[in-house]
């Protein structure tokens, strides 16, 4: 929990367990918010699982000074700050359990067309 608000913002809300084991907290950066728990028997980390299962994507106003701060905290850059081919400026980084987040600011728009996406609907 120390680590996502030092590297990645997040502002903890509340954690419930043991203050010397927590078992989890919730967590907010900005309108983003996210629910974490402890690994523990019946629920592996994602390291500990070898793969990634899901991607988490924050919104953030700047998108640079946030990539900034993650490499100064130490986040393992897993995807280098870039522009999309779907309008997204943003970067992708793990968290010391293997979680990936991506952090992104909306660049331009662009049709989901145009890059080969087909809408829902």
């Amino acid at each position: 929990m120390k680590w996502l608000a030092e590297a990645f913002g997040f502002v903890e809300h509340f954690r419930y367990g043991p203050p010397d084991a927590p078992q989890g907290a919730q967590m907010h950066y900005g309108d983003a918010w996210i629910m974490l728990n402890s690994a523990r028997a019946g629920r592996a980390s994602l390291q500990a699982a070898g793969n990634y299962t899901q991607c988490v994507t924050v919104f953030v106003e700047d998108v640079d000074a946030h990539f900034a701060r993650a490499q100064a905290a130490g986040a393992r850059v897993v995807e280098d700050l870039h522009e999309t081919e779907y309008g997204e400026r943003q970067y992708g980084a793990e968290d010391p359990e293997g979680h990936f987040w991506i952090f992104s600011r909306h660049a331009r728009d662009v049709s989901p067309a145009e890059w080969g996406a087909t809408v829902a609907g």
